[in-house]
């Protein structure tokens, strides 16, 4: 019953560790190695597996949600900086572009179920196109849904692409009768789905708008800019938290996943 954790980035492997002390993750191991020098049988002993992990958002949700530390998974958000509008538009020649190594694994251990996330752009729908290819060539029927951090709340739009990779059988039909409609007042558009308000109690209820010297509104956290514990801290937090996933989206899209199968 032990997880594995994949990331590169120093500060973010410490993070993990600390976050798996803490007890707020699965339980396991954290591999600083590039998924370029990971090997099949690296993994075979691991429940969980879990790929560009960052700071374990993709554990913690699985928890939330219902999933029990047990039960076998993969997840991976490779990197968005190839597919982004905001990045230089390299995309499948950019040397980030690690999905064939994260297929390689999936095609080589065969896992049941992986979850997964991309920046939902236009060059992420031509990635997500490539990865529905390369899964159903594997023998995985696959899933995925477009939708934003607002739709649970968030003061952020960060649009994402959802998938679920499902091995060796189709997608359940009650899945995707499921992700027609999660809620009858939800999820409503096939092109852009908001998520009900059931899950719209967070974290977020507390936060503050405040005004920037650039005379632009933000809503930021409690207390946030009055204190200062070193701007080194500071930096490498934003940058694992601008690298996460949002927790409440996909919490409520491995629930719908859970409650269609």
């Amino acid at each position: 019953m032990t997880a594995y954790y994949n990331e590169i980035d120093p500060y973010a492997a410490q993070w993990l560790r600390n976050l798996i002390a803490a007890g707020h993750i699965a339980p396991g191991d954290v591999d600083e190695r590039s998924i370029e020098d990971v090997k099949p049988d690296d993994l075979r002993n691991y429940t969980q597996c879990h790929f560009f992990a960052g700071i374990g958002v993709w554990s913690y949700a699985l928890r939330r949600a219902g999933w029990p530390d047990d039960k076998p998974v993969w997840t991976g958000s490779c990197p968005c900086q190839p597919f982004s509008a905001a990045g230089k538009g390299s995309g499948f020649d950019d040397e980030r572009h690690l999905w064939p190594h994260f297929h390689y694994l999936i095609e080589q251990c065969r896992p049941r179920i992986v979850f997964g996330e991309q920046v939902a752009s236009k060059d992420g729908l031509a990635w997500l196109d490539l990865v529905q290819t390369d899964l159903a060539g594997t023998g995985y029927a696959s899933a995925a849904v477009d939708i934003c951090a607002a739709g649970v709340g968030a003061p952020h739009i960060r649009q994402r692409l959802y998938w679920v990779g499902h091995a060796n059988n189709p997608i359940p039909q009650g899945l995707r009768r499921h992700w027609e409609v999660v809620h009858q007042g939800g999820w409503q558009d096939s092109k852009r789905h908001a998520l009900s308000s059931d899950v719209a109690t967070h974290v977020w209820n507390e936060w503050e708008t405040n005004q920037g010297a650039d005379e632009k509104t933000r809503i930021t956290p409690p207390n946030y800019g009055k204190t200062i514990d070193g701007i080194t801290g500071i930096v490498g937090r934003l940058r694992a938290y601008g690298n996460a996933i949002v927790a409440p989206v996909a919490e409520e899209f491995i629930r719908a996943y859970m409650q269609g199968v």
